[in-house]
């Protein structure tokens, strides 16, 4: 019996499984687990564009990301039930019910690898490693999103801009421009670590 070559998307350069049938005793499955990241309940960071203004710089590292990723061209509509049915409790509370973890709590938060960060709930690719940056407020920094990929949308006080995945609506965090970060968009798109599922290059 031959074998069979399963290819998980979503890079072209994703490495290749050779599966032979007569190893498997079941079907084949693909799983994916939640990061458990600790965190208190529901946290509003009342983050204002100037209480990270600091003048920090941006860490020179060479990017040599191979990776390639399109935002997805659709929508993705789910139930409540049915997103509470694939999200671990704590994505829930941040990506449907908006909530905020605490700053310096996130798995990403001072985390560099070369890669792709999806969201955590639908799986778009949002942003690349190539445009995250230190910016010392506690959650993890980057200065764009993949074009199409992001949603802005004011928030009811009109302080602050929340950002969201174009695909599913999942809350991502606020973005903050004129800063005076040293980035090619001087804005910092601050975002929850727990929103994010990063995918390494290669």
């Amino acid at each position: 019996m031959g074998s069979y070559i399963l290819k998980i998307p979503p890079f072209p350069s994703s490495p290749t499984l050779i599966i032979n049938p007569r190893f498997l005793s079941g079907p084949i499955e693909t799983r994916f687990s939640h990061t458990s990241i600790s965190e208190s309940a529901s946290y509003s960071s009342g983050l204002s564009s100037g209480v990270c203004g600091l003048s920090l710089k941006q860490s020179r590292r060479s990017f040599r990301s191979r990776a390639v990723a399109m935002a997805a061209t659709g929508p993705v509509h789910k139930s409540e039930e049915e997103w509470r049915a694939i999200l671990s409790p704590k994505q829930f509370r941040i990506l449907r019910q908006k909530g905020t973890e605490y700053p310096g709590t996130g798995l990403y938060d001072k985390f560099y690898e070369e890669g792709i960060y999806q969201c955590a709930g639908c799986g778009t690719p949002l942003y690349r490693s190539t445009t995250k940056f230190n910016s010392g407020c506690g959650w993890p920094a980057f200065y764009e999103g993949l074009p199409g990929a992001i949603n802005r949308i004011p928030d009811p006080d009109g302080i602050r801009t929340e950002i969201t995945c174009a695909a599913c609506g999942g809350h991502l965090g606020h973005v903050f421009k004129g800063e005076g970060f040293r980035t090619p968009t001087d804005e910092r798109h601050c975002v929850n670590s727990i929103s994010l599922k990063f995918v390494p290059a290669n």
